[in-house]
């Protein structure tokens, strides 16, 4: 059993990856079932990097079961696009660098399906855990998944650093721990 005491935890989208373009490509695909057309800079603008739920019936206009079907349709075209994301290869030389005295942590608001199709793709395995937006019954701006990290592990919060790069995401941050580092670049 490993005597880790410190705690790194990632977000995802725009922070390991820019996954702007694979996730505009899906959502468009999805919306164009229902004969709606996505605009690019609105999606950048209004939608990247936030819970669908909170963007999609703005698009659509409608907030019922239609909204879970986009999702779903969302999910299935993400892995046909991959070739538009875009790795933060210094960031994953800093996990390498800090994975004999950290434990490793991925928390997202992305679903575990396209988590798992995105790390496959880059064949990625460096986390001790993976939170998606099926593990919480909150998204960011809550912290409910890093502390779902904090408490598995049982690490104390001035032990822990998270990296993130959306504003939603570094209050959800820095709710748990002063230790938070903004990455920029993808935006």
């Amino acid at each position: 059993m490993s005597t880790k005491t410190k705690l790194a935890m990632f977000d995802l989208d725009g922070t390991l990856f820019d996954t702007k373009n694979v996730n505009y490509n899906a959502y468009k695909k999805a919306l164009q079932e229902y004969g709606i057309e996505l605009d690019y800079s609105y999606f950048c603008k209004e939608c990247n990097g936030k819970k669908y739920s909170s963007f999609l019936p703005n698009i659509c206009g409608f907030n019922d079961e239609r909204i879970e079907h986009i999702h779903q349709l969302k999910k299935r075209y993400f892995s046909s696009f991959l070739t538009c994301v875009i790795k933060n290869d210094a960031l994953f030389s800093i996990i390498e660098n800090l994975k004999n005295d950290y434990y490793i942590a991925l928390v997202t608001t992305a679903s575990k399906k396209n988590v798992d199709d995105l790390l496959n793709h880059f064949q990625i395995n460096v986390f001790d855990l993976i939170i998606t937006q099926e593990d919480v019954h909150h998204a960011k701006p809550n912290p409910e998944g890093y502390q779902l990290g904090i408490n598995h592990f049982q690490i104390h919060p001035e032990n822990v650093i998270i990296f993130e790069d959306s504003n939603i995401g570094v209050e959800a941050a820095s709710k748990v721990t002063k230790n938070v580092f903004v990455v920029k670049g993808y935006n």
